[in-house]
This record gives structure tokens, C-alpha cells and sequence, in this order.
């Protein structure tokens, strides 16, 4: 039987169709993953090369007709530029609000209907809306930021690369511009530097301006606080609160700073500018400095102080009693005074009070001593209301708040109860009755008396509207009435008095009057009354004769001159005769020019006293000298600050005219450097513009 033959003499093993599917698949499967993760690899590159290199940097928010506001998404910052990107006018960094950590792309606009309005939710911690006005000369975004929850702080910081800023508040060391100025966050009021040397003193406005062209105008209305660090940036801050208190402001911009100033003059100032009275300038204004304990004898130190005034001709002029003087005087027996005027002999005649016969400013402070007989009086009559005060429980009794002036302890009049302002003027127009006085001195408005004791104030006295209600009291005793303490009143007929400086040469001395002088007419406060000739913060008298000339050399092209020192004490005769030629010279050449100005700045609010960019608002050079001024558009005053010198560098800046050296004519056209020009002691550089 033959052998059965194999059917499949295939080498290759017999396998199932469906093994080879399987192995197939796991083949491919993998292929696939490996294919996905490739992807994935490439895909991923692809997002983070869109991210950090491909996607724009830069996103328009909103676009003017010059201008446009961008977001720049890596340093969390808000630019306004020009269209053609070719000029900055500031850079607002608002990483402060949210997680800074986190790249908001910040691109959706929530009001996209409104080509002119931007709207955005920051992380879930803050609203803002940006609206665009556009002006004829100038383009004004209005910023606010709302926070979305309860005790959140708001902050935004304008950086000081490459822009000169100006405004805010006086400080100690004032400085022109404000970069080099350092003050930790806290709250944007005034304050008594003399107490508080590290705060924000008058003059003092929620108005910062750019040598860029640009102007920063912070709302009135909300809780401030702002801190700078010098050369760096300056920050705006809102205060944490249970009624989630927003941070609002507008930035304008123009063509150059002198435009973008002369725009928010215009915003911020609204009411009718008017002048006080302007006799005042003509006359010098002498502080009697001697103690005394008694009415009879303050009056017969006046009666001294005048002769000696006579004697050394230095002509009328106005003798300053500070406070307690003031109270000596108001305290003496009014039937004594009385039985004076009575009087029918020579001696009684010639003895009548000096005060009805001299021009003589009197002191006087919202503070009463709680030892004296009217605030006792006050608390049995029932008018303790007449005294800032809290309740003693929600429907307690009012008590009144304590604080100390003087060293003594006092209450403070409530300067929101009419009839507690009706007692005051009252009390004012006494005085007036019985000393004859003209000039009244408002002391004592700085601060926030609830504040500093860390207690809530009514909402009528939050901030620093105490100030501003005292300026309208002032305002009603009349247009002779001089206060310490400026905001919000600028328009107003009132005298602004400078703080006080130290006696020596620098910035917190001598240094300091310009870069105050620009600051106060800047925001508005052209009629000072300057810091006594020598400085007057330590109350000693001026021993450095140097000193003395020099600053009254200065003094003598501000709106007044006062002293502190009198000049037959400080030095020899030189002294005096300067002192006499000074006097002359501010009433014969300042005194018109101050009112030839006063009436362009009641037109304009363009100020009397001007920065050197002001007639060249392009010239960076410009932008930094704070030891030059312009009194209208007409003479530049560039006097010596430094100790010993005779000469000193001066800038002439260019508008297309040329200057004219005051003592000997020579001519310099504009943009001219002089480099250790002469400026001997008794005299100071003068230059007038020539068209």
C-alpha cells in the first residue's frame, strides 16, 4: 500500500488568519502612539513658539486721533503712545492687582459695542473700564477700577523712565522735578511737616503732570494713598474697605508738557479764579518774635518794633503777632482800651493802641484749650457740638475728640455745624472791632484729627476736607486772610503761607524755596507768603549774613517779603541798606509784574511764577532746572544757592527770542548755556526777554 503523500510540503507553518490580524494591529497600534506623541511634541512647540515668540507683545485697547492706550502683556502694563509708536507719553504698571505671577493676555473687550470704551474683569479680582475722550488738542483716558470682593487694594504705578513729573504735595527737601523724592504708601492728605516730617504737606492736589505731555488727575471723591520711590515710579492705591472703594483717574495727553498742563488746568480748576487783595504785596511783613505775658505789654513792643522800623526807614509795613500774642491782646480789658480812646490828653492821645494805627495780622487756629473758660461754657449751654466729636454709643452723647496744639491739650472747631462757624467769625469780627487789625493767619488746618487717632470720621470730614471747608470760612472773613494749608482752594481769595524752612543752604533751607515755588504756582497757589528771609523753622535768629543777603535776594521777586530776622540784627550795615534797596526793588519792578500776571492767570490759569519749560516746553534740558523761575513770560530771575559763591551756571532757554542781561545789557540768544557766569553778593542775575 503506497505511502500517503503530504498535501502542504510548505516549510512555513500553517497559522490562523486572525494571529496575524492581531500581531498586525499591535504593529500599527503602536506606530500610531508614536506618531500622537510626535504631534503632540510638535503641537506643543508650536504653542508655547506662539506664545512667547510668534504672538504680539503689544494689543491695542484703544485708539485716539495721535494717540492710543496698549496693553503689554509681559510687564503687565498699561502704555499710552503715539500711533506710530514713535513717542511715550507714560507707562502704568497694574500688575499690582491680582496674581502678578499669572500672563493675562488681556484682549476681550466687554464693551466691544463702543469703540471708545474698554472693559475687562482682572482675574476675578477687579472691573476696569477705560473710556476715550478725544479733544481738539488733547486725548484723555478715564480709568476705573472697581474690586470685585471687599478689602482688596488697588494699585497702579506710573513709572518715572524717561519723564520728569511735578505736582502732588510739598514735602520736606522740596524737590523740582518730584523723581528724587522717597515717601513710603500712606495716605495722600496734608499734614503738618513740622510734626510730621515724612508726610505730604500743603500745597497739596490729586494732580501729577509729565514732561512727556502727559496729566494725571486722581478723582476727588475717593480714600488716596501714594508712596514713590525715587527715579522709579510713583503708585496710586485705593484703601481695603467693606464698601469696595475704586481707584479712579484720568490721564491726558498732548503735544508737549506745557500743553497737557494748560488742558488739566481746565478740568481741574472749574470755578471762577479770584485775587485777593492785592495791597498786601506792596508791603513787607515783620514778625514781632518777643515773649511776652501780657496784653499792655505786647502793645508796647509793637509800639518798639515800629519805631525801629521808622528809624532804619524801611518804610509801612505789616507787624505778624503769632497766636498766644494774638490772645494777650483779644484778652485785655476792652473798657481799658476803651478808656484810651476817651482820653483827652496829649499823652492819651499819642498812647492809643498801635494796633489802630499800623497794619498788624493777628493768629488764630480752629483749637481751643480745654482749660478755658469758653469750651467749659460751651459744655454747660448745651453747643459741645461746636467741637468735632463722636458719639458715646449709637444714640449717645456727643463727646468731644481731644488733640493737642501747642502743646496744650484742646478740642477743634467742628467746622461742619454753622453755628459753630457763626461763633467763630464772630469771634474774628471782635477782634476786628477792637484791634483794627487787616490780616488774619489761619493756623492749624492740617491733619485729619480722626484719622491720626485712628477713629472713623463722619463722611463731611473724611480726607482732607476739613481743609477745604476752613478755605471757604476764610474766604468769608475776607480777602486779607492768609492760611497755612492749601487744597482744593487754589481759585479761591486767600493768601497761602509756606512752611517753614530751616536757616541754612540746603535743599531743606534756601534750596528749597524754588522747587517750592514752582510746586505751590504749578497747582495753582500763586499768592504766597514765603518763608521769613533766613529761614525761620528753628525760630532762632539768621547769624550768617551770607545767608541772609542771598535769601533776601531771592524774596524780593516773590509776591511778598517777610521777616523773621530783622536786618539791624543780622550783620552790619550792608545788611540794612540791602535790605532797604530790596524792598524798593520789589515794590517798583515786582509788584507790577505780579499784577500784570494776575490778571492772565484770572483769564487762563496759566501761573505767574513759571518753570524754565515753560517757554520751551520740547527742551529736555528744561525739565530738571530747579534753580531758575520766570515771573510771566518776561524776566528770569536766576539767583546764587550755593555758600560762597559769586558765580554760577545759567541756562537761557530758546523760544525764538533772545535775553537780556538786566545789569549790563548784554544780549544772549536763546539756548544759550552761560558757564560760571558772575554774580556778585549784593546783587543776583536778572535776565529780560527781548522779542
Amino acid at each position: 500500500m503506497p505511502h500517503a503523500r503530504n498535501r502542504n510540503p510548505s516549510p512555513i507553518p500553517e497559522v490562523t488568519w486572525d494571529t496575524g490580524l492581531k500581531e498586525m494591529n499591535e504593529t500599527w497600534k503602536g506606530a500610531i502612539a508614536c506618531l500622537g506623541v510626535a504631534v503632540f511634541f510638535v503641537m506643543t512647540i508650536g504653542i508655547i513658539y506662539w506664545q512667547v515668540v510668534d504672538q504680539p507683545n503689544k494689543n491695542w485697547i484703544l485708539r485716539g486721533t495721535f494717540s492710543g492706550l496698549i496693553w503689554e502683556r509681559r510687564t503687565h502694563s498699561l502704555v499710552i503712545q503715539t500711533l506710530a509708536e514713535d513717542k511715550t507719553y507714560v507707562e502704568i504698571d497694574v500688575g499690582n492687582v491680582g496674581n502678578p505671577d499669572i500672563e493675562v493676555p488681556f484682549v476681550r473687550n466687554l464693551c466691544w459695542l463702543n469703540k471708545t470704551e474698554f472693559c475687562y474683569t482682572w482675574d476675578s479680582v477687579a472691573e476696569v473700564k477705560i473710556s476715550l475722550e478725544v479733544n481738539e488738542e488733547t486725548e484723555c483716558y478715564s480709568m476705573t477700577w472697581v474690586p470685585v470682593h471687599c478689602h482688596v487694594e488697588l494699585k497702579d504705578c506710573f513709572s518715572m523712565t524717561n519723564v520728569s513729573w511735578y505736582g502732588g504735595a510739598s514735602v520736606r527737601g522740596q524737590t523740582w522735578p518730584i523723581n528724587d523724592q522717597n515717601a513710603t504708601m500712606q495716605p495722600f492728605v496734608v499734614s503738618d511737616l513740622k510734626n510730621n516730617p515724612f508726610g505730604f504737606g500743603s500745597a497739596l492736589e490729586r494732580y501729577f503732570l509729565g514732561s512727556s505731555g502727559v496729566a494725571v488727575l486722581v478723582s476727588p471723591d475717593i480714600p488716596l494713598q501714594l508712596g514713590l520711590d525715587s527715579r522709579q515710579q510713583f503708585c496710586l492705591q485705593s484703601l481695603p474697605s467693606m464698601e469696595r472703594e475704586p481707584l479712579q483717574y484720568t490721564v491726558c495727553v498732548a503735544k508737549n508738557v506745557k500743553a497737557a498742563h494748560q488742558e488739566a488746568v481746565q478740568q481741574l480748576y472749574q470755578h471762577s479764579r479770584e485775587l485777593p487783595n492785592m495791597n498786601a504785596l506792596w508791603l513787607p511783613f515783620w514778625k514781632l518774635l518777643t515773649n511776652m505775658d501780657s496784653g499792655p505789654k505786647v502793645e508796647r513792643e509793637l509800639r518798639t518794633f515800629s519805631n525801629r522800623l521808622k528809624r532804619h526807614q524801611l518804610g509801612e509795613g505789616v507787624i505778624s503777632l503769632n497766636e498766644h500774642s494774638t490772645t494777650l491782646l483779644s484778652d485785655m480789658d476792652h473798657d481799658y482800651l476803651n478808656s484810651r480812646k476817651r482820653g483827652m490828653s496829649k499823652r492819651l492821645t499819642r498812647d492809643l493802641p498801635l494796633v489802630k494805627l499800623l497794619n498788624i495780622s493777628i493768629t488764630l487756629s480752629p483749637f481751643l484749650g480745654v482749660d478755658t473758660t469758653q469750651f467749659h461754657t460751651s459744655l454747660m449751654d448745651g453747643t459741645e457740638a461746636f467741637w468735632l466729636s463722636l458719639p458715646s454709643a449709637p444714640q449717645g452723647q456727643l463727646i468731644p475728640v481731644m488733640s493737642q496744639w501747642r502743646g496744650k491739650f484742646c478740642v477743634k472747631l467742628n467746622i461742619t455745624n454753622p453755628g459753630a462757624v457763626s461763633w467763630f467769625l464772630d469771634r474774628v469780627g471782635s477782634l476786628q472791632a477792637h484791634l483794627g487789625m487787616e490780616y488774619v493767619v489761619l493756623e492749624g488746618a492740617e491733619g485729619n484729627l480722626f484719622e491720626e487717632q485712628a477713629l472713623r470720621p463722619p463722611q463731611a470730614l473724611g480726607g482732607d476736607k476739613y481743609i477745604s471747608l476752613l478755605a471757604d470760612m476764610a474766604t468769608r472773613i475776607g480777602d486779607s486772610t492768609i492760611v497755612t494749608a492749601g487744597t482744593r482752594s487754589s481759585h479761591k481769595p486767600l493768601f497761602v503761607r509756606m512752611s517753614p524752612l530751616q536757616s541754612d543752604w540746603s535743599p531743606m533751607g534756601l534750596k528749597g524755596i524754588i522747587p517750592s515755588l514752582l510746586h505751590h504756582t504749578l497747582l495753582g497757589y500763586n499768592f504766597l507768603i514765603p518763608d521769613a528771609v533766613g529761614g525761620s523753622l528753628s525760630g532762632d535768629l539768621v547769624t550768617d549774613e551770607e545767608l541772609f543777603i542771598r535769601w533776601l535776594e531771592i524774596t524780593a521777586f516773590l509776591p511778598v517779603i517777610s521777616f523773621h530776622t530783622p536786618p539791624w540784627v543780622c550783620g552790619e550795615d550792608r545788611v540794612l541798606n540791602l535790605t532797604q534797596a530790596y524792598i524798593a526793588k520789589h515794590q517798583r519792578d515786582v509788584v507790577p509784574l505780579i499784577e500784570k500776571y494776575a490778571d492772565e492767570w484770572q483769564m487762563t490759569g496759566n501761573p505767574i511764577y513759571r518753570p524754565m519749560w515753560w517757554l520751551s516746553p520740547s527742551d529736555p534740558v528744561t525739565f530738571t532746572i530747579d534753580d531758575q523761575f520766570l515771573i510771566g513770560d518776561e524776566v528770569l530771575v536766576a539767583p546764587v544757592l550755593e555758600k560762597g559763591a559769586v558765580q554760577r551756571d545759567i541756562y537761557l532757554p530758546d523760544g525764538g527770542f533772545q535775553w537780556q542781561d538786566s545789569r549790563d545789557a548784554q544780549v544772549f540768544d536763546g539756548g544759550t548755556f552761560l558757564q560760571d557766569y558772575p554774580v556778585p553778593l549784593e546783587d543776583v542775575a536778572v535776565f529780560l526777554r527781548r522779542s
